[in-house]
């Protein structure tokens, strides 16, 4: 289980979610994408409207409803445990309940067999859903816009990974960060990258995904760029990087 997360918004979490659960459907892999955003940039990226949904993961975390009854399945060959703006009032419910980290994880455990890969699209946010969605994953991947503004916030979400070690998921590794909107002949993109393996000792995941306005185009059809543009060098970079996290 995959948490992609960075509580700065704009870095292309949900891009990278929804191309990497495509790509990883191409190769064959049963893909579970859990939307953990209150905003459900993800469900619209998908093409399903949370207006038309009568069950969503807010009712899931909640314990009202299983897992198996919000499942959607979306383009792509993939599986959609979809939200709604309802998430946002489910989490303030959240916060006062003993167990709140730990909702996610349980309400997923009757479908992990269902699934090779499930990966979870966190908010922008240290919040509850964050720590739910880190409490429950395997792996952390950090998405990371190559800008200086953008590595600020890595810190500290290394300090909440520390914190969720300690407390309630001792096992949760970080992979890594993507580089995203990545321009390799700026040298600040470069020294972004530099900056960021010497300050935290972090992986950086090659290949870095570069800036293109198809990755903004996509979700208007519904679809991953691995669709929309299946030649463009943006989606060849996440197949590619499907490929590195299958091997």
């Amino acid at each position: 289980m995959l948490a992609v997360a960075n509580q700065k918004g704009g870095v292309a979490k949900t891009t990278t979610v929804a191309s990497l659960g495509a790509a990883l459907a191409q190769r064959g892999r049963r893909v579970l994408l859990v939307d953990l955003d209150p905003q459900a940039s993800l469900t619209f990226s998908l093409g399903v409207d949370p207006e038309d949904l009568d069950v969503a993961v807010g009712d899931v975390l909640l314990g009202e409803k299983d897992a198996g009854d919000a499942i959607v399945v979306a383009e792509e060959a993939v599986h959609l445990l979809p939200s709604t703006i309802d998430l946002a009032r489910a989490e303030e419910s959240l916060a006062s309940r003993t167990g709140r980290e730990h909702r996610l994880r349980a309400a997923l455990q009757g479908v992990l067999d269902d699934y090779d890969w499930i990966l979870l699209d966190c908010p922008p946010s240290l919040g509850v859903l964050t720590a739910a969605a880190l409490t429950a994953a395997t792996d952390l991947l950090i998405p990371l816009q190559c800008e200086t503004l953008a590595h600020r916030g890595v810190g500290q979400l290394l300090d909440t990974v520390h914190d969720v070690r300690a407390y309630t998921n001792p096992d949760l590794t970080v992979l890594g960060v993507l580089p995203t909107s990545y321009d390799g002949r700026t040298r600040h993109a470069r020294a972004v990258l530099e900056a960021i393996t010497e300050s935290y000792d972090l992986e950086v995941l090659e290949p870095p995904i570069p800036r293109s306005i198809r990755f903004a185009e996509a979700p208007a059809y519904g679809l991953s760029i691995l669709q929309t543009a299946t030649n463009h060098r943006g989606a060849q970079a996440y197949r590619d990087v499907a490929d590195r996290l299958l091997a």
